[in-house]
C-alpha cells in the first residue's frame, strides 16, 4: 500500500510522533523486517542529540527544518546528507530540526 505524508506540516502535531532519546521524537514510515531498511522523521528540540552511532549501510538524512549537526560539518534546511557504511557519528541540534532519514541497514549504537 502506498502512503503519501504532506511534509510541509512534518513538525505539527498531526504525525504519530513517539520519543525515541530524550528530546527527540520519531515518526517511524516504514522498517523492512528482511534487511532492516527503514525510514523515518525524527524531530529534534533545541539541543537534543542522538548519541555516536555506526551504520552497517547508507544513511540518507534531509534537512526539513532548523539545523542538525555532527563533527562532520552543521546541516541547515535544504541540505541532504548522505553517510556511507561503517561510518559513526553523535547528531545533535543546538535549535532544534526536523528531518526525514533513510537508513539502508538498522544502525548500531556505541553510546546508550
Amino acid at each position: 500500500m502506498n502512503r503519501v505524508i504532506d511534509f510541509r506540516g512534518a513538525d505539527g502535531p498531526d504525525l504519530p510522533w513517539m520519543p525515541l532519546r530524550p528530546g527527540v521524537e520519531i515518526c517511524r514510515l516504514f522498517t523492512a523486517a528482511d534487511s532492516g531498511a527503514s525510514a523515518a522523521l525524527l524531530r529534534y528540540e533545541p539541543g537534543a542529540e542522538v548519541p555516536l552511532h555506526s551504520h552497517g549501510g547508507h544513511e540518507l538524512i534531509a534537512v526539513l527544518s532548523g539545523a542538525q549537526e555532527d563533527e562532520r560539518g552543521r546541516y541547515p534546511a535544504g541540505t541532504l546528507v548522505v553517510n556511507p557504511p561503517g561510518s559513526q557519528h553523535l547528531v545533535r541540534a543546538e535549535g532544534g530540526c526536523v528531518v526525514l532519514v533513510m537508513w539502508e541497514r538498522a544502525v548500531v549504537f556505541v553510546e546508550a
